[in-house]
């Protein structure tokens, strides 16, 4: 099945359950549990950030409008990358791109702990923040090589443990930043703890990971899924889901800070709290779009979403900071669900379409693990965006209002926007009848209970 040294993998088909029982799924998690490792570290570095931006007080001379500014350009170029990530998979191969993609990371840190000082001037800290948006591509080359690891009946939990796994590296860097904080530590220190573990990322990741030889250089799916109007529905989607989980990542503590007046501190001890349950429940998201399929999971979803926002609109007017809090920690519990949701909604759509063409048996699930593994990175990418405009819209908010209450309006309107399209999408009615090809006639309709 491998080659030596465990380096390529020449025959992989995880639809075949004597090959999964046999050797496919001990290869499978064994290469899982090491891509969680380098997205988790990767995670950590693209949203470094929102910690560090803590820890410069007044001696550094930025403003909150500076601070958000800041945080968006790093969260728009951990999205842009994700697109280039997306292919190296097939390009490189899934370990050797780890590999890589995890060295990579030593950029940003290093160069981050080099300039961590009052004094620096604000268009050095925006060129080094926007060195750490790499970080935010390793997501998306993760994402792409675990679905081709998986059958689709696993893909569900697997993807949601892999993306949760890495997105756990946000609230650990936060709880990593609250520990150097209350130890009386500066940001190189914080810093300094991530250079090894990146080293070490990267070593196990050539040591213990596979690469799949029936994703090398398939570059004609990315057109494919370009071409593909599911594609840009789900990112539209994953705008709402991921793009609020990793937009509120970066704002939540500045937001504590510029509306409450609360300390770096006082801060830290609470916005580590809402993405870490974040991360922890996005595999429960994908698990249970397993079994009760993903379109119902997000339509849910969104509801619960808006009406946390709701809250969120009414403590932010009355100066409730308890109310605020509790109702913050829920949102990012909501996007986490919405995350595995969203994305195990992926491939399902795909292998729905690849039978709809008249496909079936493997060829179908070749199909679907050739235009979703594409897509995903496009997704991801696009989804991404979200939290730039998270930022810049609390930016906008506290320039025009003073608080964050403007921005919540606007991002309750494009939950009930997101709502309305999974309903009238996944769940309204099935997908129409094969035969049809335009993008205007191809009918984006597919039954919830494939997806």
């Amino acid at each position: 099945m491998t080659a030596p040294g465990g380096r390529w993998i020449q025959h992989w088909d995880p639809e075949d359950e004597d090959f999964w029982n046999r050797t496919g799924e001990r290869v499978a998690r064994r290469n899982l549990l090491f891509s969680v490792l380098s997205e988790h570290i990767g995670f950590s570095v693209w949203t470094m950030w929102s910690v560090l931006v803590l820890f410069m007080g007044p001696e550094y001379g930025l403003t909150p409008a500076d601070k958000f500014l800041l945080t968006s350009l790093v969260t728009l170029v951990g999205a842009v990358v994700r697109v280039p990530y997306t292919f190296a998979v097939a390009v490189f191969g899934g370990r050797n791109w780890t590999v890589v993609s995890a060295a990579l990371l030593l950029v940003p840190t290093v160069a981050a702990f080099a300039v961590m000082e009052p004094g620096t001037s604000f268009s050095t800290f925006l060129l080094v923040g926007l060195l750490a948006g790499v970080g935010g591509g390793n997501f998306a080359s993760s994402m792409t090589n675990i679905n081709a690891f998986f059958p689709l009946r696993r893909k569900g939990w697997a993807l949601g443990l892999n993306a949760g796994g890495g997105n756990i590296g946000v609230p650990v860097i936060q709880l990593a930043a609250l520990a150097v904080i209350g130890a009386g530590g500066g940001p190189r220190v914080l810093l300094g703890l991530y250079i090894p573990l990146i080293v070490v990322a990267a070593v196990l990741a050539g040591r213990y990971m596979d690469n799949l030889a029936s994703v090398r250089n398939d570059t004609g799916a990315a057109g494919d899924a370009v071409r593909e109007p599911h594609t840009w529905i789900m990112s539209f989607l994953y705008v709402g889901t991921f793009g609020s989980f990793i937009g509120y990542s970066f704002a939540f503590g500045m937001v504590l800070q510029n509306e409450f007046g609360r300390t770096p501190l006082q801060a830290a001890y609470v916005t580590f709290l809402g993405p870490l349950l974040g991360s922890l429940v996005r595999p429960v998201g994908g698990r249970l779009a397993d079994r009760y399929g993903g379109a119902r999971i997000t339509l849910g979803n969104f509801v619960g979403m808006g009406a946390a926002t709701g809250v969120l609109i009414v403590a932010s007017t009355q100066k409730s900071p308890a109310l605020f809090t509790a109702a913050f920690v829920v949102l990012f519990v909501l996007t986490g669900l919405g995350n595995g949701s969203t994305y195990k909604m992926i491939p399902g759509i795909f292998q729905a379409e690849a039978r709809a063409r008249g496909l079936s048996g493997e060829e179908a699930a070749a199909y679907g693990r050739r235009l979703s593994g594409a897509a995903m990175g496009l997704i991801g990418a696009v989804g991404a965006l979200g939290g730039v405009g998270i930022n810049l819209a609390f930016r906008q908010s506290f320039l025009s209002h003073g608080s964050g209450t403007g921005a919540f309006a606007a991002f309750l309107a494009w939950y009930a926007v997101c709502l309305a399209v999974t309903w009238a999408v996944y769940l309204r009615r099935p997908a129409r009848p094969a035969g049809t090809t335009g993008v205007a006639e191809k009918a984006p309709q597919v039954s919830h209970a494939r997806v």
